[in-house]
């Protein structure tokens, strides 16, 4: 696949965190326009945003509406709370947990410094659901995945079973590398994974035949609600990052893309480093977070954003002003129908 990247701008901000604790910020004022458009999504759906944030703390779990409106607080305390996820019925929210206090994004696979907790949609409630683990994704209503290092699991939460789906250090094309956000496919055949450490790439993992193919450079690879496409975030573009996608079939992309064809969305506006896409069950909107300078992921002034997809770039709402630190988004839109 033909995937033009700037290797420095991955080095150097890419998708690993370079600094230090993040500043509690403050409130920025809204212009009459942004107000505008956030009515105008308000208008569209009704809906509910996850995100985590530095403005009370380390990091903490908030939740707002798809409109921007009633921000607030899930979580509160020392620890490192982030990569908040809702169940597929929007009743519960899974997030990471640092074991102690500040804990940078870069040491994300450092399995031993995390947990992954459970909480009800009102912040109540909140269990630990995996020992030292990280990147929990649902998988259905009883069961989830996440990872450890190396190694990508599924656990079954009434039962408490654990089941090794991929260890990288017992499969040759993975090299031993560190698996990042792992994804699987709606039909539960491939893993969408990032690698880091011994490799830096973005792939589709066959779970069957243990076999992996290359999509691309970047980070944070995931798939379109129904299968058949993916998305990840690639080193280029207006303000250093883009969202890329391209259609697969039977865990390959159908064909050599290149650079135009690979183009999702690249916001054309100064506020244009994209990071941390996630698309809504019906595939119809997609919200992330984006910043106009620095591309520390834990510190830098990243700002919420959500899009209705297929339309103008330039229709793309911004939904959070803080000069806190914004970041992981999640969407449930209760009612909506997941594409097809």
């Amino acid at each position: 696949m033909k995937v033009l990247c700037c290797v420095l701008a991955l080095f150097l901000g890419g998708c690993a965190a370079l600094g230090g604790k993040p500043s509690s910020g403050s409130e920025q004022d809204v212009c009459k326009e942004d107000r505008e458009k956030m009515a105008r999504v308000g208008e569209k759906i009704k809906g509910k945003i996850v995100w985590s944030s530095s403005r009370v703390g380390n990091h903490d779990i908030f939740i707002m509406n798809t409109d921007g409106s009633e921000k607030k607080a899930l979580t509160k305390g020392e620890h490192v709370d982030w990569f908040p996820r809702f169940s597929p019925d929007g009743k519960t929210i899974m997030f990471c947990r640092s074991k102690k206090g500040w804990v940078y994004e870069r040491d994300a696979n450092m399995n031993f410094k995390w947990d992954v907790f459970t909480m009800d949609v009102a912040g109540g409630n909140q269990k630990k659901v995996a020992e030292n683990a990280c990147w929990g994704t649902w998988i259905g209503e009883k069961k989830i995945m996440f990872s450890r290092k190396t190694q990508v699991f599924v656990k079954d939460l009434e039962s408490g079973e654990e089941t090794l789906l991929v260890d990288s250090q017992k499969v040759e094309p993975l090299g031993g590398a560190d698996l990042q956000q792992p994804q699987m496919s709606p039909d539960g055949k491939f893993l969408g994974i990032t690698l880091r450490g011994a490799m830096r790439e973005t792939g589709i993992f066959d779970l069957e035949k243990k076999t992996w193919v290359q999509t691309g450079e970047g980070c944070q690879i995931n798939w379109h609600p129904a299968g058949g496409r993916i998305y990840w975030v690639n080193p280029s573009g207006n303000g250093g990052s883009e969202v890329f996608s391209v259609e697969v079939k039977d865990g390959k992309p159908v064909k050599d893309y290149d650079y135009e064809e690979m183009r999702f969305v690249d916001i054309p506006s100064r506020i244009s480093h994209e990071y941390f896409p996630q698309m809504s069950i019906d595939a119809k909107w997609l919200v992330w977070a984006a910043t106009q300078r620095g591309h520390d992921h834990d510190i830098a002034d990243y700002e919420i954003h959500i899009w209705e997809i297929g339309t103008d770039p330039e229709n793309c709402t911004r939904l959070t002003f803080h000069s806190g630190n914004d970041r992981w988004p999640d969407i449930f839109i209760p009612g909506a129908v997941k594409a097809q």
